[in-house]
């Protein structure tokens, strides 16, 4: 996806990097319609979904949607889904979460939104989005929807 802000610059954006738990999911699980969108927007992006899995099924939960699932441990999830935006590129990636984990992979994205969904979001993520939603649907329709994009964030 390539949009243009006025005042903001422009958007080249082929990566899309979700959190699991809290983000995509609720209490370990994906809602349809969440899926729906995600299946939806990987006509245009490559999904990855980074999570230290904390309730165990984010596996089984994303097994047949198109998107790539990578996981490590608790400990070290912050650095971990830094890491993975640098190799993909940040200028590249648009970043979604709503954890102090997701802090570092939001602030070296291109374009990063965070959820404020049923488990909340860390006030330090919050302040350094550029964007904040109140669910992942929402978020996702940001996507959708770039001229919503556009709205938010011109000069």
């Amino acid at each position: 996806m390539t949009i243009s802000i006025p005042g903001y610059g422009k958007l080249n954006l082929s990566n899309l990097i979700l959190d699991y738990n809290g983000t995509i999911a609720v209490d370990g699980a994906i809602p349809d319609e969440v899926k729906a969108a995600l299946t939806r927007l990987s006509e245009q992006f490559s999904i990855y979904v980074l999570t230290a899995d904390t309730h165990g099924t984010a596996k089984a939960m994303c097994q047949g949607l198109p998107l790539k699932i990578m996981t490590f441990p608790s400990d070290s999830a912050m650095d971990s889904k830094l890491s993975i935006v640098r190799s993909l590129g940040p200028s590249s990636c648009a970043a979604i979460g709503n954890g102090r984990n997701d802090c570092l992979m939001c602030k070296e994205s291109a374009l990063s939104i965070a959820v404020m969904g049923e488990e909340g979001a860390c006030s330090a993520l919050v302040g350094s989005t550029d964007i904040c939603t109140r669910s992942i649907l929402d978020a996702l329709s940001l996507l959708e929807k770039p001229k919503r994009l556009i709205a938010t964030l011109r000069g």
